[in-house]
């Protein structure tokens, strides 16, 4: 089940003022207006000027934190055209982001994203996942196996060394 949210009404604001300017509780409040009491706490926190809540400045302040928003666009289309190549140059998901970051900060996207969209690319009939470097292989953890990394072949024991060493 998906909650949908939605934003305080003028009218729900004068009812938070009056509520407010009377000395109800917030809780109180809450169910007179018939939203959660953490609703009316962020309200009034987000919303008051000099710990004093005001409707009609409140509506501003919310409009304006709304107007200045980051607007969400889907980057599949620009990125769909440039993403090919740069991992066909030999860039990894984490290099592209880091560039797109540096160079094009509204464009950015993460490094999950793109993998994201080269795993739905892949069901979807695509090739892109051949030009990772990993070709999307997992890490082999080494559970059974004694870890042979690091080990000198033919190595002899400290306890088998000739006897003239010890005079060295």
């Amino acid at each position: 089940m998906t909650t949908h949210y939605r934003q305080l009404t003028q009218g729900q604001r004068y009812q938070i003022e009056a509520g407010l300017s009377a000395a109800e509780s917030q809780a109180s409040i809450a169910k007179r207006v018939g939203v959660h009491p953490s609703t009316i706490s962020r309200e009034v926190r987000r919303n008051s000027t000099q710990n004093i809540y005001k409707a009609v400045s409140a509506a501003h302040e919310s409009d304006a934190r709304r107007a200045g928003a980051r607007k969400f666009c889907k980057p599949a289309t620009w990125l769909s055209h440039h993403l090919p190549v740069w991992l066909k140059h030999g860039m990894s998901p984490e290099q592209i982001a880091q560039r797109l970051k540096q160079e094009q900060p509204s464009r950015a996207v993460s490094h999950e994203w793109i993998y994201r969209f080269i795993a739905a690319e892949q069901r979807a009939g695509g090739e892109l996942y051949t030009y990772l470097r990993h070709r999307r292989k997992r890490y082999r953890k080494r559970y059974g196996s004694h870890d042979r990394r690091g080990q000198l072949r033919n190595r002899v024991s400290i306890s088998e060394r000739p006897a003239e060493v010890e005079s060295r």
